[in-house]
């Protein structure tokens, strides 16, 4: 492992990151476990940032893609595409989206690259709202609107961005309000800063904050926000590539928790509906998808092998009511964990909906953020057999959990006492 870490070091960039002191090398995986070069057994509760979404070498998945690729690996968007049109067909009736089209890419990125790039050229105009602590991507416009700085190595732009308040409920000027005066102290900063531009294309916003450490404001705060955008004509980007597919137990979008005024103009996807295959993808109403007036096509968006992956995996997502499985565990571990988190004076907070959980570290009896503290016990959970995120809008002080949404309340259980044993040790 060494050896590979040197050579990793060698010809890959310095700001590609690697978890863990000693970087381990994740050579196959099963169910809700994946095992090391050295033979460690780990229970995974990241599933590669949120994308290993069913299980571990789902033996579903790994049929269909064996299957098609001994029939044809790649085609391109220029011909016929029967994987495509299925899965295109079945995630358009699912989005909620009215008289919806459905784009496929490669990724996340890709996919809210696109999104900017239809709101953009619906509204021509290149002002785009997005959320303070926010993170969309890694491509030249999506860093552009990421309002997590620890993100966004660049303050050039192709895009002119505001950001709003309202993704972070319990740090900020509005901490201390009730939810209801939290949702009108957000909205009445949305309609100044509106007051102060004109011709915004679009808002773009995570329902639940991924990177920025699985945070969320109150349900309805973007029905609300919705309110104000319809009467500007401002498209809504609901970047759903962490909170889709049921990850939030309560609800198969995150959308729907501001669902008052319908579903939002534009759904970004990616991560777990490829469960490691890569997929990405843009749903948008026909008038908004089919504005681009030029020419357009995807090498590798909408690979028929991707695709095949994802009738698949979606198939038994389905079947098997993952949603209502995350549901029902992720709140019976989110339990256990704030009932561990009241006894460890470095929790500042846990929180999250389903399999998507947040425990937020600070310096004991402040609220100062404790990224080193973060960072130890990554390390000591991973020493216990136990993989884990981290994240946060400060400093990375926030221990992410998203494992696959097949997970056990056995293995809910193990992977909280392990958790647990990681904090106190730290």
């Amino acid at each position: 492992m060494t050896d590979l870490y040197g050579r990793h070091k060698a010809v890959l960039p310095d700001w590609l990151a690697l978890y863990y002191d000693r970087p381990i090398e994740i050579t196959h995986g099963e169910g809700r476990h994946v095992w090391d070069a050295d033979g460690n057994r780990y229970l995974d509760f990241f599933g590669g940032i949120l994308t290993t979404m069913t299980a571990h070498a789902l033996p579903e998945v790994t049929k269909a893609v064996s299957e098609q690729a001994a029939r044809i690996i790649h085609s391109s968007t220029l011909y016929l595409n029967r994987p495509m049109v299925e899965l295109a067909e079945r995630i358009a009736a699912l989005s909620g989206i009215p008289d919806a089209r459905v784009f496929f890419t490669t990724s996340g990125t890709e996919a809210n690259d696109t999104a900017l790039l239809l709101a953009t050229a619906y509204r021509r105009s290149n002002q785009i709202l997005a959320m303070r602590n926010s993170y969309h991507g890694r491509s030249f416009s999506a860093v552009s609107v990421t309002g997590n700085h620890a993100w966004s190595p660049t303050s050039l732009s192709p895009l002119q961005t505001l950001y709003v308040h309202g993704g972070v409920r319990t740090r900020g000027p509005y901490a201390g309000l009730t939810d209801a005066q939290f949702i009108q102290a957000c909205v009445a900063d949305l309609e100044d800063l509106l007051g102060h531009t004109r011709d915004v294309a679009a808002l773009i916003a995570e329902p639940v904050q991924g990177v920025g450490g699985f945070t969320s404001p109150p349900d309805g705060l973007y029905a609300a926000f919705r309110e104000v955008l319809d009467r500007h004509g401002i498209l809504w980007i609901s970047d759903e590539v962490q909170t889709g597919w049921g990850r939030t137990g309560e609800h198969f979008w995150g959308w729907q928790a501001h669902a008052q005024n319908g579903p939002p103009d534009i759904l970004t996807f990616a991560k777990g509906i490829g469960n490691g295959m890569s997929i990405g993808g843009v749903v948008a109403r026909a008038e908004v998808m089919n504005c681009l007036d030029a020419n357009s096509i995807s090498t590798f968006g909408g690979s028929p092998v991707t695709m095949a992956a994802g009738v698949a995996n979606l198939s038994y997502l389905l079947e098997h009511d993952l949603q209502g499985n995350a549901r029902r565990v992720g709140g019976l571990l989110l339990e256990r964990l704030r009932a561990i988190g009241a006894g460890v004076p470095a929790v500042r907070e846990v929180r999250g909906r389903g399999l998507m959980i947040g425990v937020e570290l600070v310096r004991p009896g402040t609220d100062e953020a404790d990224p080193k503290a973060a960072g130890k016990v990554l390390e000591a959970a991973r020493e216990s057999g136990l993989l884990i995120g981290k994240g946060g809008g400060h400093n990375t002080s926030v221990l992410r959990i998203a494992p696959p949404l097949s997970l056990t309340v056995a293995e809910a259980e193990e992977g909280a006492s392990l958790l647990e044993q990681a904090l106190r040790a730290v």
